[in-house]
């Protein structure tokens, strides 16, 4: 006879505690909203949050899961972006368990920091800086969402990021579990590193880095790039890169968290120390598109980034990022991953107490941060105030001249508009900063306005190569239910985020339907670098994929809006 599900549950939390700590196995409401709600899209009910701090703990709490027929999410950064990291409100027909990756974040180099190893909960930005004493980068930089992501969730979501040269996040050497068609769970090995046979031994000897040189797979060929870079030059009918691409879905790649991904391994690249910025505004995204082709076609290596925004999404940074912008610049990215830590909690504490809400600790920012003084340099406020549309190209030192030289030429002709100046270093490092600002700009002007604000209406699109006509124009219908609208993204990749606030009564997943739709007409990928989620239905090439690692529905079941049921009906 079954045991019933209210029973099994209990028995579930019990051995959850028996392998971790009551302390790491959290079932309040109070204690597990921080997991359950995400910044911009999702909520729902859990049986527990789970925070195991070893690989070991990880495998035992999934083996209890699997006995217990739960549903898994394992969850790293919670974005909560399009709710592929949380659970949702739909009628699941098993309890859900979250399992919390980011105490286990450790990570090893390999092959002479060539490579690294990334264990589940290891952040971009910790790797930025292990890196850095080696003169090496990992494969995404300080973009639109590395701070506090996880190196395991770039590559589960094929994100791309800005570096023109390197593509999406893809390995095909993970070490991960799956549950297979019997409901027994599988321990896979595909690191390259030999670590025996026993998963606990294995996963232990992984989380300590005992192996031998001699058990380790050699790495591939050094370099700035990969073969993304002819990729992304040819101008065909298709979009560069979207995680919904067969040629990037293996394994870890693209699984979206329909595997159990224990760690990563991962190649590095040379650090590019000098390296010149230019500063580029147009009022006619046309010249942008123009210079774009013009620079593709180019002879030589492709620039390192292309991050394109829109004069209104740098005015809405300056205002409502500015705090990010700030405690980047002045105090770094470890101090900027305690203020947003800080900041969550303190939301967490006011949502609970009368006459506060969730984003208190937002608006107190907000309002802080808009009396310190601040001076952009003088150069990028006149390009603000002069152009429409800004790129910020950044090329390798020894590109600088040739650069320089086609921008000249591309200027003087008399078909083109615009201006362009090579940055100093000051405005280099505020000029990128910004960028990244603009990228939760438009998530605290909803805050600041809710009286006025109905929801978030995001997008990340990956665009056709050959599409000319790049920069969105909205019919009115659909403009005049927007408060705010910003523009921004990986110019040369055709990759752009676009984020709406919607007027107050607006139905905000009607819209959303329809402004996809229009995206889907004109031949784009939507979402490009973000999970499926519960928003997006998953292509059929996604789900055969997911099929593949997960039949019987296991993992993150919200994912791609299939069904919570067990199985894909």
């Amino acid at each position: 006879m079954r045991t019933p599900r209210n029973q099994r549950s209990a028995e579930a939390v019990e051995a959850f505690t028996r392998i971790m700590g009551r302390k790491h196995v959290l079932t309040s409401a109070r204690a597990t909203a921080p997991f359950t709600t995400g910044d911009r899209f999702g909520a729902g009910d859990v049986l527990a949050v789970l925070r195991p701090g070893s690989l070991v703990d990880m495998w035992r709490a999934l083996q209890v899961c699997v006995d217990h027929d739960l549903i898994v999410i394992t969850q790293a950064a919670n974005t909560g972006l399009t709710g592929g990291s949380g659970p949702g409100d739909q009628d699941y027909d098993r309890d859900v368990v979250i399992l919390s990756t980011l105490r286990i974040d450790g990570i090893h180099l390999i092959n002479d920091a060539r490579e690294a190893i990334s264990l589940a909960g290891a952040t971009l930005f910790s790797l930025e800086e292990k890196l850095a004493a080696h003169d090496r980068e990992p494969h995404s930089v300080i973009g639109s969402s590395s701070i506090g992501a996880t190196v395991v969730g770039g590559i589960a979501n094929n994100s791309g990021g800005s570096q023109i040269r390197k593509g999406p996040a893809y390995t095909e050497q993970a070490i991960f579990a799956r549950v297979d068609e019997d409901g027994r769970i599988h321990l896979v090995n595909h690191l390259g590193i030999d670590l025996g046979t026993d998963p606990t031994h294995i996963l232990d000897r992984l989380e300590r880095g005992d192996w031998d040189a001699a058990d380790v797979t050699p790495p591939p060929p050094d370099s700035t790039g990969t073969d993304y870079a002819d990729h992304v030059r040819q101008l065909v009918d298709t979009p560069a890169r979207f995680n919904a691409d067969p040629t990037f879905l293996h394994e870890a790649s693209g699984n979206a968290g329909k595997i159990m991904v224990f760690a990563v391994r991962t190649r590095t690249f040379p650090l590019e120390k000098d390296k010149a910025t230019f500063y580029i505004g147009t009022d006619r995204p046309s010249d942008l598109e123009a210079l774009r082709r013009r620079i593709l076609a180019a002879e030589g290596p492709l620039p390192i980034s292309g991050e394109y925004m829109s004069a209104h999404a740098f005015s809405l940074a300056t205002e409502y990022g500015k705090d990010t912008y700030v405690s980047l610049k002045h105090a770094g990215s470890a101090t900027l991953v305690r203020m947003f830590a800080l900041k969550a909690w303190a939301n967490g504490v006011f949502a609970k107490l009368p006459g506060f809400g969730p984003a208190t600790a937002d608006a107190i920012s907000q309002k802080l941060f808009s009396l310190v003084p601040e001076r952009i340099p003088r150069r990028l406020t006149d390009f603000r105030d002069r152009f429409d549309h800004h790129l910020l190209l950044v090329v390798s030192g020894s590109e600088r001249e040739a650069t320089q030289q086609l921008l000249r030429e591309f200027f003087a002709e008399p078909e083109h508009e615009g201006a362009f100046f090579e940055c100093d270093a000051d405005e280099a490092q505020s000029a990128t900063l910004i960028r990244f600002g603009v990228a939760s700009a438009a998530s605290r002007c909803f805050v600041m306005h809710r009286a006025e604000a109905s929801a978030m209406v995001t997008f990340d699109v990956a665009l056709r190569r050959d599409d000319e006509d790049w920069l969105e124009r909205l019919p009115a219908e659909i403009a005049d239910q927007l408060l705010e609208s910003a523009y921004f993204g990986h110019f040369f990749c055709h990759v752009l985020h676009q984020d709406h606030v919607a007027k107050k009564g607006v139905d905000p997943v009607a819209l959303k339907k329809r402004m996809t739709q229009l995206l889907v007409d004109r031949g784009a990928a939507v979402p490009a670098e973000h999970n499926f989620g519960r928003i997006y239905p998953a292509p059929d090439q996604l789900v055969a994929h997911y099929r593949e690692l997960d039949p019987l529905n296991m993992f993150n079941a919200g994912v791609g809006e299939t069904s919570a049921k067990k199985g894909w009906g």
